[in-house]
């Protein structure tokens, strides 16, 4: 009796320490509800970041009428504030550096300049880009600074060279980016235990079952 309650505590100390050992990786991710001047609710956009940087994920709903067919300017701006009917509570494009406008002007981009997105005959879209100018984390590039910050959708295409604003129009979409966060298992939610820690438990446990079998043959 005495030796299987030493083994029951041996081996459920070791899977104590081994269960330490699973890899967790802090997810930090952002969305946004986006709607049109009239406050009617058109789409989303979903930001995630990673090692390279953070994705975004703009896509517009079937049947808005806020921005039509064709290319669009897209741009975070650096206040989280869309309370305006112009949305120019969001102040300007989010440029922390003080860049200019434009992935093709010379001393661009703005943080917050993003690809534009083309919007279907239907009025939906889905547009995805990567960039590493900004980040979801603390930092001089951070979204989430004392005044937040937006993500807008423009009535033009971006010509990515003038300043301020890409020659893009007036603001037809608005959503205030806010920040979400989650603890998942690295590597698509598969628990990543140290090889170390594995062949420990595994050697541990024949050790006990060994000196069990040896014990019990001698009394």
């Amino acid at each position: 009796m005495r030796s299987r309650k030493l083994t029951v505590l041996v081996v459920s100390g070791a899977l104590l320490v081994t269960s330490t050992g699973v890899a967790v990786a802090q997810v930090v991710g952002a969305n946004a509800e986006l709607k049109d001047t009239d406050g009617n609710d058109v789409g989303t956009a979903e930001f995630a970041e990673g090692p390279g940087g953070v994705a975004t994920t703009v896509n517009l709903q079937p049947g808005q009428k806020a921005v039509g067919p064709g290319e669009h300017g897209v741009h975070i701006h650096e206040k989280g504030d869309c309370s305006s009917s112009d949305f120019k509570s969001a102040g300007e494009h989010f440029n922390p550096q003080g860049k200019e406008h434009g992935f093709e002007n010379p001393k661009g981009p703005h943080a917050g300049d993003l690809p534009d997105i083309k919007v279907n005959e239907d009025g939906s879209a889905a547009a995805q880009a990567k960039t590493d100018r900004v980040t979801l984390s603390k930092g001089e590039t951070s979204l989430f600074d004392s005044d937040g910050s937006a993500l807008v959708i423009h009535t033009k295409a971006d010509d990515f060279k003038t300043d301020p604003s890409g020659e893009s129009g007036d603001r037809q979409v608005c959503g205030e980016i806010q920040k979400t966060s989650q603890q998942l298992p690295a590597s698509g939610g598969i628990n990543i235990i140290p090889l170390a820690a594995l062949l420990g438990v595994a050697g541990l446990c024949a050790g006990i079952l060994l000196w069990r079998r040896v014990f019990h043959s001698q009394y």
